[in-house]
């Protein structure tokens, strides 16, 4: 048997996901590859720091890139905000609710969960009770990649809630 290169056909990706890559991408993936301590490499971030700088409009000198999927955005979020200790409320209605989760157990916090069937949008009654009843909790945080005509409901009604209960 032998084997041959894998060829796919060009295609226009219309879904939420893989994506096309643009073409300057797929040029610059084909330059060398340089070492992450390289000059060239430190100075390409720098300039990256600095455009990220511009674009967020802060001079913190820790801004950098996380070149990651978002999965790994998120829990670079959780270990920068929860500590030992801190009650988060956390809405499961899918997989990255569960993460959510684990990501507040893994920085020692609490989750307190707000649950909803896989797909469905979370009840707003639900989230409003655990705020309520969980007055100390640290945050509520919250994952809305595509929302359903549901969910932005919800968060219209969660813009309309008292600044208590969301600040």
């Amino acid at each position: 048997m032998q084997a041959k290169s894998f060829l796919p056909p060009q295609r226009t990706l219309m879904g939420p996901g893989p994506s096309d890559v643009n073409p300057r991408v797929l040029a610059a993936m084909s330059r060398p590859i340089i070492g992450h301590l390289d000059p060239v490499f430190v100075g390409m971030m720098e300039e990256m720091k600095g455009l990220l700088q511009y674009a967020f409009q802060t001079n913190n000198a820790l801004t950098l890139p996380v070149s990651a999927p978002g999965s790994a955005g998120m829990e670079t979020c959780f270990v920068n905000l929860v500590e030992p200790g801190d009650k988060v409320i956390v809405c499961i209605n899918g997989v990255f609710g569960t993460r959510m989760k684990e990501n507040v157990e893994r920085c020692g916090g609490t989750a307190v969960l707000v649950e909803d069937d896989w797909g469905a949008p979370v009840s707003p009654e639900k989230v409003e009770d655990a705020l309520k009843g969980n007055p100390d909790a640290k945050s509520w945080p919250s994952c809305t990649p595509r929302p359903p005509p549901g969910r932005a409901r919800m968060s219209r009604r969660c813009a309309a809630w008292p600044a208590s209960m969301t600040a």
